[in-house]
C-alpha cells in the first residue's frame, strides 16, 4: 500500500477540517500524492492539477477533499478570496504552502517531497497533536508489515 493510501485510510472516518501541506520542487510528487489520496478515497474520475483553477473539490463517499494549489497566488491574503474559511468541511491538500506561510499554524501534517537520484524521498512532520498521532499510527503500521 502506498503512503497516500495509508494516510487516507487513517483519516477516512474524519476528513473534516484536516490540512495537509505538500511541499517540494516541481515534479517532486506533490500532485502524485494528492491523486493517490483522492483515488484512495474512491474518486473514479481524473484528478487534474488545480494550477489554474486553484481549488478542485471532490465529493467522495467519506466526505469532501479539496486539492488546492497556491503556486499562482501572490499574497497570503488571497486565501480569503479563495473561500479558505468555507473549506473546513473537508480535507485540504495544499500544494505550494510556502506561498501562505501562516498555514503552518493551522495545518496538521507537512509532507516534503524531494528528488533522490531516480527516486523520491518524503519527510513527514506532525504540526498538530492529531497530525503527530496520525504519523505515529502510520509508523506503527509500517513496522507491522
Amino acid at each position: 500500500m502506498d503512503f497516500a493510501t495509508r494516510v487516507y485510510a487513517a483519516l477516512r472516518t474524519n476528513l473534516a477540517d484536516w490540512t495537509i501541506l505538500l511541499s517540494g520542487e516541481l515534479g517532486a510528487g506533490k500532485s502524485t500524492f494528492a491523486r493517490g489520496f483522492i483515488k484512495a478515497a474512491g474518486h473514479a474520475g481524473t484528478v487534474p492539477s488545480p494550477t489554474y483553477t486553484l481549488i478542485e473539490p471532490y465529493n467522495v463517499p467519506d466526505g469532501r477533499i479539496y486539492h488546492i494549489d497556491l503556486y499562482r497566488i501572490a499574497d497570503e491574503d488571497e486565501l480569503r478570496y479563495l473561500g479558505w474559511n468555507e473549506l473546513d468541511d473537508g480535507c485540504r491538500l495544499v500544494e505550494w504552502p510556502e506561498r501562505a506561510p501562516g498555514l503552518v499554524a493551522q495545518a496538521d501534517l507537512a509532507l516534503s517531497l524531494a528528488y533522490d537520484g531516480d527516486g523520491r524521498t518524503l519527510e513527514a512532520r506532525g504540526l498538530s497533536e492529531r497530525g503527530t498521532a496520525l504519523l505515529q499510527s502510520l509508523a506503527d503500521s509500517y513496522s507491522e508489515d
